[in-house]
């Protein structure tokens, strides 16, 4: 959530900002400045009332000490108070509107984003590797999977609908192997604490982070009976932790990385992307979640991308980052930088990582503060970025490391995890 002081003393460059996303927030600035002035007159009016309701009613209280009639000042005051409590009313009225309003606006761009459309306006920074090469045509994942004896598609969809993954044998072991790696990894060597969260959230934490109210329950999973979602990313119970709390300086940074399952509704445009494991309802996760003081921030983010990319290095998997443009970074987010993985089978980059810092954003919506040296209590910087998301991990490794005979070859770092293991054949 924006600060209403800098819409208040800079809207035309809040617009100018919220413009670059292309998405028409701009137009929302002018109604939240009115609403904005439209309390504080309320409020003055208000605060002049009261203050002139406790100068007289000392004044009848002396009276009637002395005997004097105050019949009079008394009836006055009555309709004063009236009035006090109608202007009340309305302040509280128009600050939900106010609230509503600035609940879905979203983040102002990083100056150091790239003003764009689009996907296609993202500028590519750096890549890791190469493309590996085969001396046959690299099957898609599904058909390895499947042949493989480590996916069940068929009998997901029997099970649920379209858009899950049933692992099998070596490929729920595969799957288990990639989630404990990616713990160890971030707790061990990259200095986060692992949290094991609720996977049911509340409502308030759904805003807190941004999920809602701008993307409403289109996108997500709800429980009928109970005003609870399933999680979409650990990035909302976790970021959630410290909800309405004042951490202590010499707190900061804090690292947490989950792993949770994530369900979301969207499931991608038909055609390609929805066949396999690359778009789907439900898919594992490790979330990497930090909390900064504001001056150090983007220090963070340059590291959460780096603890990311690690994952992919252990792995032997070619990868690029390229840094959203403003018109396709997140809604919440200030600035981010996806982490693509190259999938032979489907001869493209796939996103495993979308590392963002959200600046004050989500902070101001969680009310998560800090109490600085000088002893001001301050909003915190949140950021949080995949450390990675296993469905598109899992395609990637299964496309990279296919061989000729249609066995798998897998990475040496896995063996710990699979008992040995580092070539898969047909059962």
């Amino acid at each position: 959530m924006l600060d209403i002081k800098l819409i208040r003393e800079n809207p035309e460059l809040i617009k100018q900002r919220l413009a670059t996303r292309g998405r028409g927030d701009e137009s929302r600035v002018a109604e939240i400045a009115a609403l904005d002035e439209k309390r504080r007159k309320l409020a003055t009016e208000s605060d002049g009332l009261k203050a002139e309701r406790n100068k007289v009613s000392k004044e009848i209280g002396t009276a009637k000490s002395k005997g004097q009639v105050a019949g009079p000042a008394m009836a006055a005051m009555k309709q004063v108070g009236d009035k006090i409590a109608a202007l009340d009313k309305e302040i509280a009225v128009v600050e939900v509107q106010l609230q509503d309003a600035l609940l879905v606006i979203p983040n102002l761009p990083h100056e150091s984003v790239t003003v764009g459309k689009e996907a296609a306006d993202n500028p590519e920074m750096r890549r890791w590797g190469t493309k590996p090469e085969f001396e046959f045509k690299p099957k898609p994942h599904w058909e390895i999977g499947e042949k493989l004896g480590m996916l069940d598609f068929a009998r997901a969809t029997k099970i649920t609908g379209s858009g899950f993954i049933l692992y099998k044998g070596a490929g729920a072991q595969l799957e288990r192997a990639l989630i404990n790696m990616l713990l160890d990894l971030h707790t061990r060597e990259h200095g986060y604490t692992e949290i094991s969260p609720p996977f049911l959230i509340n409502r308030q934490s759904m805003i807190g982070t941004g999920q809602l109210p701008k993307f409403d329950e289109a996108n997500m999973y709800r429980l009928r009976d109970d005003e609870l979602y399933l999680a979409p990313t650990a990035e909302v119970p976790v970021t959630n932790i410290h909800r309405d709390e004042i951490l202590k300086e010499e707190q900061l940074p804090i690292y947490y990385c989950a792993y949770t399952p994530c369900f979301r509704r969207e499931a991608g445009a038909a055609g390609k992307e929805t066949r396999g494991m690359i778009r789907v309802h439900q898919f594992d996760k490790v979330e990497l979640v930090k909390f900064a003081k504001p001056e150090s921030s983007y220090d963070e983010l340059e590291k959460l991308v780096a603890n990311a990319e690690k994952v992919l290095q252990l792995l032997g998997l070619h990868y690029r980052i390229v840094l959203l443009c403003t018109g396709d970074v997140g809604n919440a987010a200030a600035k981010t930088y996806d982490i693509e993985v190259w999938a032979p089978g489907q001869n493209a980059y796939l996103e495993v990582s979308s590392c963002s810092n959200y600046e004050e954003f989500q902070a101001r919506r969680a009310n998560i503060k800090f109490k600085d040296a000088a002893g001001k209590n301050r909003f915190v910087h949140t950021l949080n970025g995949s450390g990675t998301a296993l469905a598109r991990l899992y395609v990637a490794l299964l496309e990279t490391y296919q061989q000729a005979d249609g066995s798998l070859k897998l990475p040496e770092i896995l063996a710990t995890y699979l008992g040995g293991k580092t070539h898969l054949t047909a059962c």
